[in-house]
């Protein structure tokens, strides 16, 4: 199933992954597609917000990988940005697979890189659009 959102605001983008996040079940591994500064993180934010994530949430460009505790417990956000990554290879080394399991939500900002290792059933969303532009948001379930 595909659905097309129009966003015209950092607002709006943080609300659709607020939303995601209230009703995102346990396993599912969520696939970010976008340019830089088309406003992953800020749907990844909200993502977390509507997970229950306290914790202040930040990029994992550096880290490559964050977690974080949310309100149903035990169940852990995963926050992954594989934009540094060269090769397939360095994410089967940093254990990236050992993430898709039913006591997390993994969202996967850069997945290109290891499509090959992601499951079958995960949630796509493609952002189009950067800086002032209005955002084109496509959920592929």
């Amino acid at each position: 199933m595909e659905r097309l959102i129009e966003s015209g605001s950092f607002e709006e983008t943080f609300l659709l992954g607020k939303q995601l996040g209230q009703s995102i079940r346990e396993g599912t591994v969520i696939c970010l597609y976008g340019d830089l500064g088309s406003g992953k993180t800020v749907l990844a934010k909200g993502l977390g917000e509507g997970l229950g994530v306290t914790d202040t949430m930040t990029s994992p460009t550096f880290t490559l990988i964050q977690e974080y505790s949310t309100k149903i417990d035990g169940l852990k956000l995963i926050h992954m940005d594989l934009y540094r990554l060269r090769y397939p290879e360095e994410a089967e080394i940093i254990g990236v697979a050992d993430y898709f399991r039913d006591d997390c939500v993994c969202l996967l900002e850069w997945p290109e890189i290891i499509v090959d290792l992601l499951p079958e059933d995960r949630l796509e969303i493609r952002i189009q659009g950067s800086g002032d532009q209005t955002r084109l948001i496509m959920l592929n379930f």
